[in-house]
């Protein structure tokens, strides 16, 4: 998942005149000179702030954490000043272009810092407290003894290997530990970012984010409807046959009408569920080979994993990466200090030095994570050369979607074509890969609306502080059909346990990431002349494919999204009825599956 750019930044602007006189009506002229300053103070401090963040998470120290906290608030309370300023424009006549990058302008902030620099400051100095938090984070059954402590990747391994059930929990209230003592700080940091906004002239936090997809917040919130309403029997049907099959694997621990629990389904979040594959593959068909076996007994390392993501965007005509690229980017934990491993895409320079970060095993989890990070590289260099305010994606789901869209493109026939993979299944193994890749991708959507939907209710204040964890169960009952393994207290902090929380980067561009990501792939195979059944498309190697999607990615944000998504895909609106299309086999095969068992909880 990409690091999203930081909220962007920029110097403020005096808009009154000394002696009390007002400011002369600003001109086209005033304006175009603003944004000038806007996109070259944007492009000199965001390198600054980048160059602090990636050491801040490759190098935590209390020392880099300062740092980090120091750069971000100098990025953050700039584009705030700026952001206001721009408010001075709204009624000068200026090109079409301009007048889009004066309104991206006042909607580039993920945080606002309040105007009161010790307000400010406090915002910020919090932000990396919650960031080093979860990076550190650890759960130590003897905290004396430090051999007995276990990060992220060794409860993930866990999560994803065992099947007893009293060890799944142990590791999975072991990680949830790390939440509480981040609680205090959340709430004031809900306080501090809403007065931002509000300075900025949104309700709240929540309202700001909703503010940035083209179309009125309230609508874009009843777009987001109309698209689970789409994917939700999907959904529905899956959660019920992975529940009988749960059911029959652990009895009444798991019960046969009512919610999962959320240590059962093989991911600390129970966001994806891949790692249930070998008990959920119906019997002799499932998906035929196992990827990550493959990577193990060939030893393919971590870099090589990475040399064949860039070899697939290369045969789809884009230049290969940088030699900086290799040189400067994460690609396995160090052994002597504590970094963030959580995988993401950054765009340094804003121009060539890309990046990415992840603690890399050999798994093929990870191989398609590396096609999709890779994803984010390829789309910030196509966009360079656009003014640094149209730098990133059309929407911020866009930006996700790109990487998870070629990942579609890892299928068998394809790693047939690399030599990691002899022969592809013949079709008796469709239902096996199917069902492989809806726990990731389907069981993901319901998990990818929920996050923000309470924030929004926290950042709004529906929800208060005594009543975060509640709120956070009951939109994971309600969309997910997932519960806790035991009792969740307001002592609990379980949202903090997820990354993009404490980390404060919104999460509904994930669901909208799934959506795009098949319509674009449907958009993209046709073009490759791909004729066969959607599941088995790549479009490796086709040039036609790639010189379609180059011409999406290099509009950057100069357009609205729709535009963008007409470019790819010849339709202007977001539909999941590709999703519908590429697992109908799977869909009817489930359907079969559950006859007589409840739907739904």
């Amino acid at each position: 998942m990409r690091t999203p750019l930081p909220p962007s930044i920029v110097v403020g602007l005096s808009l009154i005149l000394g002696c009390g006189r007002a400011a002369p009506t600003p001109t086209a002229a005033d304006a175009k000179t603003f944004l000038d300053m806007v996109n070259d103070t944007m492009h000199r401090l965001g390198v600054a702030q980048s160059q602090a963040g990636w050491v801040q998470q490759t190098y935590i120290t209390d020392d880099t954490e300062a740092l980090g906290a120091r750069l971000s608030q100098e990025y953050i309370d700039t584009i705030a000043r700026f952001a206001k300023d721009a408010t001075r424009y709204d009624k000068v006549d200026v090109p079409a272009d301009q007048r889009r990058q004066l309104n991206l302008l006042k909607l580039s902030l993920v945080m606002v810092t309040p105007a009161d620099p010790k307000e400010a400051e406090e915002l910020t100095k919090i932000m990396a407290r919650l960031e080093a938090a979860y990076g550190k984070g650890k759960w130590c059954t003897n905290p004396e003894k430090p051999d007995t402590c276990l990060n992220i990747d060794d409860i993930t391994k866990i999560m994803a290997t065992s099947r007893d059930p009293k060890r799944l929990r142990e590791a999975w209230e072991g990680w949830h530990t790390i939440g509480p003592p981040m609680r205090n700080d959340y709430a004031r940091f809900v306080e501090l970012s809403n007065k931002g906004a509000r300075e900025l002239g949104f309700a709240d936090t929540g309202a700001m984010w909703r503010a940035k997809y083209d179309m009125p917040p309230d609508e874009f919130t009843k777009e987001l409807d109309r698209l689970w309403d789409q994917v939700r029997p999907l959904y529905l049907e899956l959660h019920a046959y992975v529940r009988m099959k749960l059911h029959q694997k652990y009895g009444d621990a798991v019960p046969a009408t009512g919610p999962i629990p959320a240590h059962l389904l093989g991911n600390i979040w129970a966001q994806d569920w891949s790692n249930l594959e070998p008990m959920m593959a119906p019997p002799g068909a499932g998906a035929g080979f196992s990827l990550t076996d493959i990577l193990k007994r060939r030893n393919i390392g971590a870099l090589d994993m990475v040399r064949a993501g860039e070899r697939f965007y290369t045969s789809l005509g884009f230049a290969p990466l940088p030699k900086t690229f290799w040189e400067r980017s994460l690609f396995l934990r160090p052994r002597d200090r504590e970094v963030v491993c959580h995988a993401s895409a950054w765009d340094i320079d804003m121009e060539a030095d890309v990046r990415i970060k992840m603690c890399i095993d050999q798994t093929g989890e990870d191989f398609t994570t590396i096609h999709h990070e890779l994803g984010h590289n390829f789309y910030q260099r196509a966009y360079k050369d656009q003014p640094i305010l149209f730098r990133d994606s059309a929407n911020d789901g866009f930006h996700e979607a790109i990487g998870d869209t070629i990942a579609l493109s890892v299928t068998p026939e394809y790693l047939v074509r690399i030599g990691l993979l002899d022969n592809a299944p013949d079709v008796s193994r469709d239902i096996g890969l199917l069902m492989s890749r809806a726990l990731e991708k389907i069981a993901f959507l319901p998990f990818g609306l929920l996050i923000d939907q309470w924030r929004w209710n926290v950042f709004a204040g529906t929800v208060k502080p005594d009543g975060y964890n509640k709120a956070w169960w009951d939109l994971r009952l309600r969309y997910q059909g997932v519960a806790p393994p035991s009792a969740r207290g307001e002592g609990f902090f379980d949202p903090g346990a997820k990354y993009h929380v404490p980390d404060n980067t919104p999460y509904t561009r994930y669901f909208l990431a799934e959506i795009l990501q098949f319509q674009f792939h449907r958009a993209l195979s046709k073009a490759a002349g791909c004729t066969g059944p959607l599941h088995r498309c790549s479009i490796y190697e086709s040039k036609e494919a790639g010189k379609r999607l180059n011409a999406m990615l290099s509009m950057g944000q100069s357009r609205p999204w729709p535009d963008a998504l007409e470019a790819l895909t010849g339709s202007r609106r977001m539909d999941a009825t590709a999703i519908l299309d590429y697992f109908a086999p799977l869909k009817q095969w489930l359907d079969e599956q559950t006859k007589g068992v409840k739907v739904g909880w």
